[in-house]
């Protein structure tokens, strides 16, 4: 007998359509061999807690009875959470852009029994409109089909199936060098928009890849134009409405081009990128901007996205009351009502208050029109009545919360907190991701293996190739804070275990899926920017920092083959590649700076304030009392102190500068040593 079977799991967003009258099945062997057994094609869709477009075609379609009967009569239906499974996920968006259909979520595609894809799309409407099909007409054509044209569904399933193992296979090299990265940045500062930053046009999303590859351009080829592009990004999305200036926290994008009006949700990793990058920008700039904003998205961590245990959850949603943004709009007579006249005149000057609004009759407060800081007093009151603000929002019905944990997600905010601890002298920010850390070590491993999600108790998932990478980056960043050799070991742990369960040993890079991982109908292999770094990228990253504290030469063979793997995919499109050209930056050029304080206190704290007001991005950067606390198989062997005094040594590979004792001196050499040649024209 045919039910809903979606009770039964934990993902929060499985659980949102546990009561569809659709007979929803998770994602699993017994769902295909259902679909085996009736003879019914297979309808996957694909999406997840935050997505309010997801939430439209849920009511529209899913929670409709005669929709439902027909989704019932002639498909196996699974749910997916894309978050739960991103291997799943993969494998099925990149079939729809196969297709040539652009991507997004929900996803919609339609399966034989063995899994493999012949057709698909993203949202549907119950009628006809923007050009789309009516979905129950969809479902009648795909069924039809699929009955009366099994060779034309045969032939589309081989097709997409064949390009997807295609993917990620060498078929040509590329030498990726300083003056191909040059130029391809000097194309990229192109393509940004001069006054609102971004890629030019609308809808516009913080595309950390693409912007931090840009900054580490800036940073090496000494490029003024490609910093610009980044500051000016920053500032926008700092003051524009894609950010909660109650609350703190970057919504995932906005829809017009001026950062103006967010799809409300609120995602985990966007947040850990845009602190890492905020912080690592504020090194070279000092910009109080990106510190106020850093401080206080970390604040809306704390206070809002802690599960249980203390790691961290995955997302808040764009929906309250079932309509988007309700939770975080104005109006001009609330905010008065709140402030009285005076506070809110002075109030709404500054953050676009006006009684028609500006997105559909409500405010979305803003800094837009008044991007500069005030003086210090002026931004004290503006604090006050933020706080005012807040604490009456907090009285709203509060938008959905998924509170699973997803190690990869972790990942990415623990290296970001444990950066900013550090910059910004917060050391509470570092056991925050501590805490973080040990949960996902504790938690989240079975018989020694990650896990990818956890909730109510339970792991789920079997982990993906970005929970080992971002996890390991995560180790490497609180090794580089702490000292603690502890986060050294896990990292190479983790290292460890990608190459023996993910590592293409033909081919070179890896897959997503382990080679373990029963359930998949196939394992994905790319290394192209998706809205979470690649972790063929995040590696290449992290196996040059651990070649730079161990001296081990395997880590930077294995990074080589990273790049040499998906060289014909770099030739095709360097672009889409940022994030995996931006770690090639690393292997070109291993950076390593190195503090030794020697017991001289002081003048330690002095060098260090000097590392950190520079901008060093993909450095592996070490305070350390004596070198005997790194590895003696790297180039710092039998580095010492100096006369008695702090000394830094600043490496690139096995090649370090001579001793410095000298602030000025260490500032110069850090400057140097971080830029290239100018090489292009």
């Amino acid at each position: 007998m045919s039910e809903n079977r979606l009770s039964r799991e934990t993902s929060p967003y499985l659980l949102q359509h546990k009561d569809n009258p659709v007979h929803w099945w998770p994602w699993g062997p017994e769902a295909l061999a259902e679909a085996k057994r009736t003879n019914k094609p297979i309808l996957l869709s694909v999406g997840y807690a935050a997505c309010h477009w997801c939430h439209v075609m849920a009511h529209e379609s899913f929670e409709d009875e005669d929709t439902a009967a027909v989704m019932n009569d002639l498909f196996i239906n699974i749910k997916v959470d894309r978050e739960e499974r991103p291997d799943i996920d993969a494998i099925y968006m990149n079939a729809l852009q196969a297709l040539g259909e652009q991507g997004g979520w929900p996803l919609t595609m339609f399966l034989d029994s063995d899994g493999r894809p012949f057709w698909g799309g993203t949202y549907f409407p119950p009628q006809a409109r923007w050009g789309k099909p009516a979905f129950k007409d969809v479902l009648r054509e795909v069924a039809r089909i699929y009955h009366q044209e099994p060779e034309k569904v045969r032939h589309n399933a081989e097709l997409l199936t064949d390009a997807l193992k295609r993917n990620g296979a060498p078929t040509g090299e590329i030498q990726v060098t300083d003056l191909l990265l040059e130029q391809l940045v000097d194309r990229m500062v192109r393509a940004v928009d001069p006054v609102n930053g971004g890629i030019l046009g609308a809808p516009k999303f913080p595309q950390w890849n693409f912007v931090w590859l840009l900054w580490r351009g800036a940073i090496r080829y000494d490029m003024e134009k490609a910093k610009t592009a980044v500051e000016t990004t920053l500032t926008r999305i700092c003051q524009g409405g894609i950010y909660d200036h109650l609350g703190g926290g970057f919504a995932r994008y906005t829809v017009d081009e001026r950062w103006l009006v967010p799809h409300f949700e609120k995602m985990l990793y966007d947040n850990a990128l845009l602190i890492d990058l905020l912080t690592e920008v504020y090194r070279e700039t000092g910009d109080p901007l990106f510190a106020q904003r850093v401080e206080e998205t970390v604040s809306w961590l704390e206070r809002e996205m802690i599960a249980d245990g203390g790691g961290f959850a995955a997302s808040l949603d764009a929906d309250s009351e079932g309509e988007e943004g309700k939770f975080y709009v104005w109006t001009a007579s609330e905010i008065e009502e709140v402030l009285g006249s005076d506070d809110a005149r002075f109030f709404g000057a500054i953050y676009d208050v006006s009684p028609g609004g500006n997105w559909e009759g409500r405010v979305i407060l803003n800094r837009l029109n008044r991007p500069e800081l005030l003086s210090d007093e002026e931004e004290e009151r503006l604090a006050e009545l933020r706080a005012k603000l807040l604490a009456h929002r907090a009285q709203r019905v509060r938008p959905g919360w998924d509170d699973k944990v997803l190690a990869d997600w972790n990942g990415l905010m623990i290296a970001a907190l444990a950066a900013a601890s550090r910059v910004f002298e917060r050391p509470e920010w570092r056991e925050l991701g501590e805490r973080a850390f040990r949960f996902v070590n504790e938690r989240m491993m079975v018989d020694g293996r990650l896990r990818h999600a956890y909730r109510a108790g339970k792991v789920s998932a079997p982990a993906t190739a970005s929970d080992y990478a971002n996890m390991t980056w995560a180790a490497l960043r609180l090794y580089q804070v702490t000292n603690n050799a502890k986060y050294l070991d896990r990292a190479i742990q983790y290292a460890e275990q990608l190459n023996q369960h993910y590592w293409d040993s033909q081919n070179g890079g890896y897959f997503t899926s382990a080679y373990d991982t029963t359930d998949v109908p196939l394992r994905m292999k790319f290394a192209h920017d998706d809205a979470t770094p690649n972790a063929n990228a995040v590696m290449l990253s992290n196996l040059v920092q651990l070649f730079l504290l161990t001296g081990n030469s395997a880590y930077i063979d294995r990074a080589e083959g990273i790049l040499k793997a998906f060289g014909a995919d770099l030739q095709h499109n360097l672009v889409s590649h940022s994030g995996l050209l931006a770690s090639a930056m690393d292997l070109i050029s291993p950076q390593h700076v190195v503090v030794l304080s020697g017991g001289d206190a002081e003048g330690a704290r002095v060098l260090q304030d000097v590392v950190t007001t520079v901008s060093l991005p993909g450095a592996v950067q070490n305070f350390v009392e004596d070198v005997s606390r790194i590895s003696g198989a790297t180039a710092l062997a039998g580095k010492q102190p100096i006369e008695g005094k702090a000394t830094a040594y600043v490496c690139i590979g096995q090649t370090c500068s001579a001793p410095m004792t000298d602030p000025d001196a260490l500032r110069y050499a850090l400057c140097h040593q971080r830029q290239a040649k100018r090489l292009a024209a």
